[in-house]
């Protein structure tokens, strides 16, 4: 669980901000996103496999 201190007099708008970075940088949204549905360990592989050709062909049209 994610907990925010907030100071007496202190505007939400902060408040939430600080909330917002703590959750992104713990990482609970995209776990939570991940979690929604299963995918085949088979299927992910394809995704990484698929990732990794994409940034190797940017890198070589950069040099």
């Amino acid at each position: 669980m994610i907990i925010v201190p907030v100071k007496e007099g202190e505007n939400i708008e902060k408040a939430l901000k600080k909330f917002k970075r703590k959750s992104e940088k713990t990482g609970v949204i995209k776990e939570v996103r991940n979690r929604k549905q299963y995918n085949k360990p088979s299927v992910l592989n394809r995704i990484k496999m698929q990732h990794a050709i994409y940034v190797n062909k940017l890198r070589t049209v950069e040099d």
